[in-house]
């Protein structure tokens, strides 16, 4: 990926307020990206990295399978179903909004993630529908 093909802040504001029902609110002095009320998303202080919802059992996973994109903050993280990314280790915009479109999934009502297939089915909604959850 070339330095003027990086991910910014700019595209994470576009991208995520580009999702159904999504408001932008300061919290913690930085903008965090809600559906219903609840976060999604946030982007870091010095706006280099985001924080999505993400399973507490697949976030260990996914942080030892590509470490120099996904982490968390210790003494911050460890108790929350929450990881961050590192927006230049992301590969494209399309990467971008396919993270978002799960962390949204995750907290959106289901009634309004059910009317929005095209975002894709989170596995907990998938499992639910199945009977499994």
């Amino acid at each position: 990926m070339t330095a003027d093909a990086a991910i910014t802040a700019a595209d994470v504001r576009s991208a995520a307020l580009s999702l159904p029902d999504t408001t932008e609110k300061p919290a913690w002095g930085q903008p965090t990206f809600r559906v219903a009320g609840k976060i999604f998303a946030s982007l870091g202080d010095d706006e280099t990295a985001m924080g999505v919802k993400c399973p507490r059992e697949a976030r260990a996973e996914l942080i030892a399978a590509e470490p120099e994109k996904f982490f968390i903050r210790e003494g911050h993280d460890d108790h929350y179903a929450w990881m961050r990314v590192r927006l230049s280790a992301l590969e494209d915009a399309g990467e971008l909004a396919a993270i978002l479109a799960d962390s949204w999934r995750q907290v959106a009502p289901r009634r309004l993630a059910a009317a929005h297939p095209e975002l894709g089915v989170s596995e907990e909604g998938a499992a639910a529908e199945q009977g499994d959850g």
